[in-house]
């Protein structure tokens, strides 16, 4: 008998605690400059029914991945959404789009759907803050190159942006990632790959135009590139918090990283209420 009294209080406690819990949904959007739809995960906090508009953190995945890798492999996320209060949108880069508009190939147009098509769009369907003070973009590798690029292009779209083991200069890497089929070879078009390259994007930032954290373990091969992009932004007197800490090209150091990530895009959000 005393089971039975406490099975009833635990599934009220149960469906109280489920009730209250971030949600995640899997939605469709639509790019209308490469005329297709594109999934993408958005996380709405727990508060979420009560009316408020929210920021929204846009999450990017690296090479090989796609726009679920973040809510599959980060254990955590809903829990970070709750944390800060913040909508958590996981866009989808076409495996290795690097998130820019290709200029080899016209179906690649992924920078033009990640800094306009996709904010309109969740704009138009959710509760946000529809400006950039209420806008923050981060990424891992592929990812961590295409937040900065997008941010640092697009200062009217995010206020905030995040690296972490950013792909931030990937001219050291001709032969890797699909990079060449994105803007030709480096030997055939190396003013592509200059150009396109975030390292080579810090002219476009003036002191503050926007809340810089870049993150990036010892052991990464891409950890001297982002060391030279840290150098490069102290320079030029471009305000960033800069990470760099033990760890490699993987999971575990992304779990932790976004932990980081989150936190900092939340003071940056409440900086701007």
């Amino acid at each position: 008998m005393k089971f039975l009294k406490v099975v009833p209080f635990l599934g009220a406690y149960l469906l109280a605690f489920l009730s209250h819990a971030a949600k995640v949904d899997t939605v469709d959007t639509y790019s209308a400059s490469m005329k297709k739809n594109i999934k993408a995960v958005v996380i709405t906090p727990d508060s979420y029914a009560t009316g408020k508009t929210f920021p929204v953190l846009y999450l990017l995945h690296g090479y090989s991945g796609n726009y679920s890798d973040w809510a599959k492999k980060h254990l955590t996320i809903n829990d970070l959404a709750d944390q800060h209060q913040m909508m958590i949108v996981c866009a989808d880069g076409n495996f290795s789009s690097w998130y820019f508009d290709s200029p080899v190939d016209p179906s690649y147009r992924y920078e033009t759907y990640v800094s306009h098509e996709l904010p309109t769009w969740i704009d138009s369907h959710y509760r946000t803050i529809k400006s950039r003070e209420g806008r923050g973009i981060a990424g891992l590798s592929m990812g961590g190159h295409g937040a900065l690029y997008l941010a640092f292009k697009h200062q009217d779209v995010f206020g905030a942006a995040g690296s972490m083991s950013g792909g931030v200069d990937f001219r050291p890497f001709p032969n890797n990632w699909d990079i060449a089929k994105r803007l030709g070879t480096y030997a055939q078009a190396p003013e592509n790959w200059e150009k396109y390259t975030v390292i080579n994007m810090v002219h476009l930032l003036t002191p503050n135009s926007l809340a810089l954290l870049i993150d990036c373990g010892t052991e990464d091969f891409f950890y001297q590139v982002n060391e030279n992009l840290h150098a490069k932004l102290l320079e030029r007197n471009i305000a960033h918090d800069y990470i760099s800490r033990p760890g490699a090209h993987n999971w575990p150091y992304w779990n932790k990283a976004l932990t980081y990530q989150a936190l900092f895009m939340k003071q940056y959000f409440d900086k701007k209420k």
